[in-house]
């Protein structure tokens, strides 16, 4: 078994309770933990023997662009559609929100799911 990690996916979403958020916007940053076994691409060298982080990647950006008011829910879908791509491999993800907009000064919330 090992360890891929698809770390600081930044991207621009729509999500948050607030309808400056559903036409504005905010900043997000999305970190993926891989465990999985690539022992047999670690011989082979051919993409097909692991996760293709590629469409880790495509998948975090499609899943991020459906505009959700939890960034809990964001997450979910994520999560479930990696699991879905890749039923071998165990995933953890990060969804970060950088600068909510609450009454102080708070850098980012962040959500964790594992499957």
């Amino acid at each position: 078994m090992g360890i891929i990690k698809v770390s600081g996916i930044k991207l621009h979403g729509f999500h948050g309770c607030l309808a400056e958020e559903a036409m504005i916007g905010g900043e997000f940053i999305i970190d993926v933990i891989i465990d999985t076994d690539f022992s047999k691409a670690e011989v082979s060298d051919k993409l097909s023997d692991t996760v293709d982080y590629c469409t880790v990647y495509n998948i975090v950006k499609a899943e991020m662009a459906i505009r959700s008011k939890l960034i809990e829910e964001v997450c979910r879908r994520i999560l479930n559609k990696l699991q879905a791509s890749f039923p071998k491999a165990v995933f953890e993800v990060t969804l970060t929100k950088l600068h909510p907009p609450m009454n102080g000064d708070v850098e980012s919330v962040s959500v964790i799911l594992k499957s």
